[in-house]
């Protein structure tokens, strides 16, 4: 199930509106899924400057390690402390408690580029 009101990357992470210019970033239902059981992610700091595209962490499974890319170019104001000892919160709940970061966009309208539920969907489909 891919949840209508969010936004996609090809490279399978997604954005949801937190406020006002910022977004709630995660890694998909689908990317779990491949990654396997998640032991340990790497996050930036909050204040780190991302650039769209550019890897800003990682996430490490039983099976590899995978960047994790941003998905529109800002600042990071909130890092999911949560995770800390607890990856495997990504397995359970990928689009809810297992975001990983938020990010005050420079941009937000940037956010309208990216792959809508539909578009994501014949991605993952095709893939």
């Amino acid at each position: 199930m891919i949840p209508e009101d969010l936004r996609y990357t090809a490279e399978h992470e997604w954005l949801a509106p937190a406020d006002a210019g910022v977004f709630k970033v995660g890694i998909t239902d689908f990317a779990q899924e491949a990654l396997g059981d998640i032991v340990f992610v790497q996050l930036p700091e909050v204040g780190a400057k991302v650039q769209a595209g550019d890897s800003f962490g990682e996430v490490e499974s039983t099976k590899s390690v995978s960047e994790i890319y941003a998905p529109v170019s800002g600042e990071v104001v909130a890092v999911n402390s949560a995770l800390d000892g607890a990856a495997e919160v990504i397995n359970a709940d990928p689009y809810g408690a297992g975001w990983l970061v938020e990010l005050k966009a420079d941009d937000p309208a940037a956010v309208d580029a990216l792959l809508d539920a539909a578009a994501y969907q014949e991605l993952t489909t095709n893939s």
